[in-house]
């Protein structure tokens, strides 16, 4: 399992963003992810970079591990630019993208806020989920190379897998009917919704096993709260400002996780 870390960006500043994620490349973490946020206010901050700027930038201060977005609201960016988009940075960066996408906030909660502040409407649940289907379908076609009558649009080398992020059934159906991978957070849900996802997968003609299973978690973890069979691929651990400080601490504890489960075997 590769271990992440997410940055908690909200009210931080470039420098602050870079030596966060250059702290974890030499604690030799697999990989850095950023949050899809436009406003500050719906976390209480000041402000917040647009995260697929800063991972642009990222790509090019950071050579060696994996980049992505927990995850991109497909109601930010029009589909096709971001196909474009997503081919640009698998390109700058080298192959390391991970492309995250979720269905964006539901009405009535405070993420939603920043989406009504910017003239964009809140859909349902079901419009929500039909738009995340869409956007998947238009970057496939996308970096097909070709859709008509244009052509010419660039196509990433290798194809970035699309993990679609859950927190119930419905949207685990839809990660592994057309997602390369799933997005949960680990807890109580996670290996019902994982499950779920696999099923879907295999009903649409593809190998469950080959689903990259991707699962965050939120609350700092202690030294006792040791993963033991978390069914996951990847894990994203949560580290909030001071980066350099957040990064040290949770470097040490995956080294005792680490030493823990050679023990074991």
């Amino acid at each position: 399992m590769r271990v992440d870390v997410l940055l908690e960006s909200f009210g931080s500043r470039w420098p602050e963003i870079r030596d966060g994620a250059l702290a974890a490349e030499r604690a030799g973490f697999d990989g850095v992810w950023l949050n899809d946020h436009l406003a500050g206010s719906v976390e209480g901050a000041s402000h917040v970079l647009e995260c697929w700027t800063v991972l642009s930038a990222l790509a090019v201060e950071v050579p060696r591990i994996a980049l992505g977005p927990l995850v991109l609201n497909v109601a930010n960016r029009d589909p096709g630019t971001l196909a474009v988009m997503a081919a640009t940075l698998q390109h700058v960066s080298g192959g390391r993208l991970l492309l995250g996408l979720g269905a964006g906030a539901r009405a009535g909660t405070s993420y939603a806020i920043e989406q009504e502040a910017l003239g964009r409407l809140v859909l349902s649940g079901p419009e929500r989920r039909r738009s995340v289907e869409r956007t998947i379908a238009i970057l496939r076609q996308v970096w097909s190379g070709a859709v008509a009558p244009a052509a010419g649009f660039l196509r990433p080398e290798p194809v970035p897998p699309i993990l679609v992020a859950a927190l119930g059934p419905k949207m685990a159906e839809l990660a592994g009917r057309v997602g390369d991978g799933i997005c949960v957070p680990v807890g109580s849900m996670m290996a019902e919704l994982v499950a779920v996802a696999r099923r879907a997968c295999a009903r649409s003609g593809r190998d469950p096993k080959r689903l990259l299973v991707t699962g965050s978690l939120a609350t700092p973890p202690e030294r006792t709260q040791l993963p033991v069979g978390l069914d996951a691929d990847r894990l994203i651990l949560y580290v909030a400002p001071p980066f350099d400080e957040g990064v040290a601490r949770l470097g040490e504890i995956v080294r005792q996780w680490t030493a823990e489960a050679s023990c074991r075997e």
